[in-house]
């Protein structure tokens, strides 16, 4: 049984002075996928309401059956036996309105929880009703506060909070929740803006696997980690504020919010070429840690290397710019 957030970590004492532009309430969400491309699904979803100042007013779990291969399961446990009988997107999708609906989106790695729920929605021929979102690694950083990478349990260790089930969206949301609080009221104190974005609704969506995906994931265990060869040449490296370009050498480095085979599985899907160490000919370095002292962080600083987060690159690879055609 997870635990129910009333009895966990007490709560901080609110700050005497609360801001008058943060949001008056927020959904503290996690979700569970078949994967990360644009065609994957999503196989369980969880909401925690908070209010204004981050105490838990409700929360809700569903599993939502994907009509498709349920994708990692050795991350999620979700098989398709388990997924069977569980509602699809559209038999939940007014429920979860209700629990969305006047309430900034809070997620870890919040670009990929709010493009997953989005194109659901797009499919459902309806948009979520969310105008904001908040993403919890941007607010750490933010406040500077002294992690040695960027995971959810990681911050959770930091405030204290007790992980139970990792990669179960329930207790993720929960965990989620329990270390927003201190770190919005860290953000109240000190007068911090928080680093909202706008959700705009997705207007296209995949119901169909890539052109040359060729994966299955029905195994419980890890797969082989032979990558494909990449079959474009490399246009070279990424301009900061442009587009990826399929062909890219893409490096990662560090610690990741999302599992970082599933990193590396999209970025191969998306045309991208996924290298293992960083060299002259890398395009763009992906780490949340640009100032760890690394070796791929350094050789990037001796090459001049484009250095980007893991949220950017999670907006980056929602548009990759196919590659030039080649003269024969």
């Amino acid at each position: 049984m997870l635990e129910d957030p009333t009895t966990a970590a007490p709560h901080p004492a609110p700050p005497s002075s609360w801001p008058a532009t943060y949001p008056q309430g927020y959904a503290v969400v996690d979700v569970e996928t078949t994967g990360l491309a644009r065609d994957d699904r999503i196989v369980s979803a969880a909401v925690y309401q908070l209010d204004a100042r981050g105490t838990v007013q409700d929360h809700w779990y569903t599993l939502v059956n994907p009509q498709r291969d349920p994708g990692p399961v050795w991350i999620h446990g979700l098989t398709e036996e388990v997924l069977e009988g569980a509602p699809r997107f559209p038999e939940i999708a007014g429920e979860l309105a209700e629990r969305l609906a006047d309430r900034v989106l809070v997620a870890h790695n919040a670009a990929f929880d709010w493009s997953m729920i989005a194109r659901e929605y797009a499919r459902s021929k309806s948009a979520a009703p969310v105008r904001q979102r908040l993403c919890t690694i941007a607010l750490s950083k933010e406040l500077g506060l002294p992690l040695p990478n960027h995971k959810l349990e990681t911050l959770a260790a930091h405030y204290g909070v007790v992980q139970h089930r990792a990669h179960h969206a329930l207790d993720d949301a929960r965990v989620l929740a329990e270390t927003f609080r201190p770190s919005l009221h860290r953000a109240a104190e000190t007068g911090l803006r928080l680093p909202l974005l706008a959700c705009q609704p997705l207007t296209e969506w995949s119901d169909g696997p890539a052109i040359g995906r060729q994966r299955s994931y029905r195994q419980t265990w890890r797969p082989s980690r032979k990558r494909p060869a990449c079959p474009y040449p490399n246009p070279g490296r990424y301009e900061p504020g442009g587009q990826l370009v399929q062909g890219m050498r893409v490096a990662f480095s560090g610690d990741t919010s999302v599992d970082r085979e599933l990193l590396e599985d999209r970025a191969i899907e998306a045309g991208l070429h996924v290298a293992t160490s960083v060299s002259r000919l890398t395009s763009v370095l992906v780490t949340n840690d640009p100032d760890s002292p690394t070796s791929k962080t350094a050789k990037a600083r001796s090459f001049g290397t484009p250095v980007i987060d893991e949220a950017a690159f999670m907006q980056l690879l929602q548009d990759v710019t196919p590659a030039p055609p080649t003269n024969r």
